[in-house]
């Protein structure tokens, strides 16, 4: 892996982080207008299970994997009940799939047995369930409820505010915490959807696309990250 010095530009010299922050925001939000959640639910609790299968594992395959899963345990009653070999079998392409479908059945034992059958609305109860953690409370509590109560930091979210200059912790936790002092509270889901379609069709892990990039002026590491 080479690396290629570019001077930084005067834009980025000229603003602070939290400037850069909300103009990055405004130019994701100009460029991808309709992003939304993309992963397949009808419920609060498809989301949650659908989520946490997502974990090291793309949307798309989750959504090859739900529509079976959902037909045969829709609720978090049947997801409850259900045989856990059979659970393990229909989730098994997501990868990890022994851990996750023990997790979800779980979760949604407590769910029923704790929360009356419906999925919490509030952060200190989603992460009380087994396999929950803050990235998927997030997406749970903003997209099932329209509730921002933190940033969904996920690879492409963590990758990218790297990137960006706007963070420099490894750890999601403090990761999401230097991003809720930079952005607007309503606009927190707003900056992980559409900084995620962001990652997947420019700024890759691996050889980012910097000269298609319209955040690249405002980026510290643009043209410096070869594979």
């Amino acid at each position: 892996m080479g690396t290629k010095i570019v001077s930084v530009s005067t834009t980025r010299k000229s603003l602070s982080n939290k400037q850069r922050a909300l103009e990055i925001l405004v130019r994701l939000k100009r460029l991808y207008p309709d992003a939304t959640c993309s992963l397949n639910y009808s419920t609060p609790v498809q989301l949650l299970v659908a989520t946490i299968l997502s974990a090291q594992c793309t949307d798309e395959r989750v959504n090859k994997v739900t529509p079976a899963l959902f037909a045969r345990f829709p609720d978090a009653a049947t997801l409850a009940i259900a045989d856990l070999v059979e659970l393990e079998n229909l989730v098994r392409s997501t990868g990890f799939y022994r851990n996750k479908a023990k997790n979800i059945q779980a979760a949604c034992r407590m769910i029923v047995t704790e929360f009356d059958s419906v999925v919490p609305n509030q952060m200190a109860q989603l992460l009380q369930l087994p396999g929950v953690a803050r990235k998927t409370a997030n997406v749970v509590l903003a997209h099932a409820y329209g509730i921002n109560a933190g940033v969904t930091v996920d690879t492409h979210v963590k990758r990218l505010s790297q990137r960006l200059g706007l963070t420099q912790h490894p750890d999601p936790v403090r990761i999401e915490k230097d991003l809720m002092g930079l952005l607007p509270q309503p606009d927190w889901e707003n900056w992980s959807i559409r900084l995620i379609y962001h990652g997947r069709a420019i700024c890759k892990a691996r050889s980012p696309a910097c000269e298609a990039c319209q955040l690249a002026d405002l980026c510290p590491t643009a043209n410096k990250i070869r594979a």
